[in-house]
């Protein structure tokens, strides 16, 4: 299918690794040019490298800190000004998990690290989208991507649940604010997704355990236990980057305002 991206220009926070390099790959191979941008300059500059070389596409590292204002409006300016345009904003960048002090009991939650984590999370999204919007505007043609997460659907973790529930109502918001000037604004909700850490985690799991990692993984994803899901495997960081690449395309243009799981059929409730 034709996505339609061929000549579009991207901007993907939290792009050096894991999904947001994903997804970067993906709309590169669909003939996007990318800025990928995250705290990590020598991660940056080997993905860049790396996604160029796979790609034939202009992918571009550039330093951010999306807690800092002043910095996301530069960075946003700086993007369409070597682009040439922008046409599609990312925001994929936060802490995986969210805050480990902000996991557990209330009594042992620390309210800092919640804080820092909302403020890279939600507030970061936030930023990253107020400063792409008027590039998006001149365009007549934008998409926002917000990439979430399960935990927003999940009672336990303050705050990942948090922050994530809090990107759905900023896409829904945007999505009513945007529409009349042709920028679709969705969410995806991940559930747990094979990346560049995975290996590590899942060997450590398996010598706790004393088994191989492959039955680590098909204990963790069988039907019933608390990571199952209904298709009985983990979902890969390649497939979030297809599905971002469907929303940001030409064929999505009725869908926006909604958030989408990607997490394999996790859990039995059923929204509607």
């Amino acid at each position: 299918m034709e996505f339609g991206l061929e000549g579009k220009y991207a901007f993907v926070g939290g792009g050096g690794r894991g999904i947001g390099k994903a997804i970067a790959r993906e709309l590169a191979r669909e003939g996007a040019d990318v800025v990928i941008a995250s705290r990590t300059k020598d991660q940056l500059e080997q993905t860049a490298r790396e996604l160029e070389d796979e790609t034939g596409r202009r992918i571009i590292p550039m330093v951010l800190d999306v807690t800092k204002r002043d910095q996301v409006d530069r960075v946003i300016a700086d993007t369409a000004q070597q682009l040439g345009g922008l046409h599609i904003l990312v925001n994929s960048a936060s802490l995986p998990g969210g805050s480990p002090s902000a996991i557990g009991a209330i009594e042992n939650l620390n309210e800092d690290d919640l804080i820092s984590d909302f403020d890279v999370k939600y507030v970061g999204a936030l930023r990253c989208a107020r400063a792409a919007i008027p590039y998006l505007k001149e365009q007549g043609w934008g998409r926002i991507i917000n990439i979430s997460g399960g935990n927003a659907r999940t009672a336990g973790n303050l705050s990942g649940g948090a922050r994530n529930a809090s990107l759905v109502h900023l896409t829904k918001t945007l999505s009513n604010q945007l529409g009349q000037f042709g920028i679709t604004v969705n969410c995806i909700h991940p559930g747990t997704t094979r990346t560049e850490r995975t290996p590590g985690l899942l060997e450590a799991r398996a010598q706790q355990l004393g088994i191989s990692v492959e039955e680590v993984e098909a204990r963790e994803f069988a039907p019933g236990s608390p990571r199952g899901n209904a298709i009985c495997r983990m979902v890969d960081a390649s497939e979030i980057g297809y599905f971002t690449a469907f929303l940001a395309s030409d064929k999505a243009w009725s869908v926006t305002g909604e958030v989408i799981a990607a997490g394999g059929g996790v859990g039995t409730a059923v929204y509607y």
